[in-house]
């Protein structure tokens, strides 16, 4: 007999559940997505850092790209922390930030002569899935536009130019042919240590969004998602096929395309992602195969089913169902990955670029100082170390729609191309 809960009892407490690092992931993407934009800055925002907004950092085939857009993208980086820097370490962050700024206006270039920009219906329906993805209501996403400099024409036009890249490499990848036989083996047998499927369970989920989305949205609150929920318990009580329910009600507009299946997840990647009483019940041994979960985390009501369940670490085969498939999908995203980014090096040899920020610390390079400014005595150490690290070593995010569309060919593979073999082998089940 399948035990079913309700959800009765669990709307007052659904905001106190959260998806933390999906959360995290979501927010940085959004902040990500909308860095780098031609969009006028706020009152004093760049003057008061002694910049000349309107200085013309680069220059790509004539085509300018001002300083402004790297100011941006470091307070953005820096998160309010840029004044803790010294001018050594801005000016390194901004040289980096620029870098990624130059290539990306290469690469759309690029797009715009091979034919590949979006037309309008396209990029409305990805700004659409970008709110919708975020989890958050119509005024915290405009909040967070609003904190990061953004208009929703800005936003538009770096989702535009994010597609138009995109749209190129897959055109330039496509010639790839499929791996042989004889290659996929050869990776496996060279890789074996690595083929382990890692304890954990396969699920499959309805989810039910409490957040008004707009137009023909029947679940607009916390009470009638509740009532959506308990509504489909009750049909699965009753006998109703589960991929066939996700299908018709789940709003998670991915999962449900597949009939809410999610895949094959680690037990180490829902201690990551999952509220720990949730991963702990669907690694009791007393919770069985096809048993239903309902559970509210990150806003939203989730209605799990376990698939299947591996209490150990098993060796896995290229018979085991999958496994092939994902050595082939991993050979051809690592040859299209290396054909992008020679793509990329070739388009960036032929652009011809004026750096003119970087000129400046050549011509000027003893007007760079290495300090940091003097912090009070109870100043947070840890929080400019983090400040520091965000603008140096993780500078790259400035642009990571775009830049990484040249490194890799498709959002959906990326993971693919760039796991180790135990990573893509692994959710073999997927």
């Amino acid at each position: 007999m399948i035990q079913i809960d309700t959800f009765e009892g669990v709307e007052a407490t659904v905001q106190n559940f959260k998806f933390k690092f999906l959360t995290v992931t979501i927010l940085a993407a959004i902040i990500a997505l909308f860095s780098g934009c031609e969009t006028p800055s706020t009152p004093n925002s760049n003057t008061a850092s002694g910049v000349d907004p309107n200085k013309v950092a680069a220059t790509v085939n004539g085509k300018e790209i001002k300083m402004e857009e790297v100011e941006r993208a470091l307070k953005q980086q820096a998160q309010g922390q840029e004044s803790k820097l010294s001018p050594l370490e801005l000016a390194s962050a901004r040289l980096t930030i620029l870098e990624n700024l130059i290539q990306q206006e290469v690469m759309f270039q690029r797009a715009e002569k091979e034919g590949s920009v979006p037309k309008d219906e396209d990029v409305t329906a990805e700004f659409n899935k970008t709110k919708q993805q975020s989890g958050m209501t119509q005024e915290q996403f405009e909040k967070v536009m609003q904190e990061s400099g953004q208009t929703e024409a800005s936003a538009r036009e770096t989702i535009r130019k994010s597609l138009a890249i995109k749209n190129l490499i897959d055109k330039v990848t496509a010639k790839i042919e499929p791996p042989k036989d004889s290659e996929v083996e050869a990776f496996y047998n060279g890789n074996k240590a690595a083929f382990v499927k890692k304890k954990g369970v396969k699920l499959a989920a309805i989810v039910i969004d409490p957040a008004n989305n707009g137009e023909g949205d029947t679940t607009t609150d916390e009470q009638s998602a509740v009532l959506k929920g308990n509504e489909i318990i009750k049909q699965l009580q009753t006998g109703a096929d589960f991929a066939t329910v996700a299908r018709e009600k789940s709003e998670d507009p991915q999962s449900k395309l597949q009939g809410g299946d999610l895949g094959y997840i680690s037990e180490e990647e829902m201690k990551q992602t999952f509220p720990q009483q949730v991963t702990a019940t669907l690694m009791n041994p007393n919770f069985k195969v096809g048993q239903i979960l309902p559970t509210p985390m990150q806003g939203k009501f989730y209605i799990f089913k376990l698939q299947e369940r591996s209490d150990k670490d098993e060796d896995v085969t290229l018979d085991t169902p999958g496994v092939r498939q994902q050595v082939t999908d991993q050979l051809i995203n690592s040859r299209k990955q290396l054909l992008s980014q020679s793509y990329t090096v070739i388009a960036m040899n032929e652009a011809k670029i004026v750096n003119n920020l970087a000129q400046n610390v050549v011509d000027n390079p003893n007007e760079l100082s290495g300090a940091r400014p003097a912090q009070p005595a109870n100043a947070n150490t840890a929080n400019t170390n983090t400040a520091a690290n965000a603008n140096t070593a993780n500078a790259n995010t400035a642009n990571a729609n775009t830049a990484n569309a040249n490194a890799k060919p498709a959002n959906t593979t990326a993971n693919t191309a760039n796991a180790k073999p135990a990573n893509a082998t692994g959710n073999a089940n997927k």
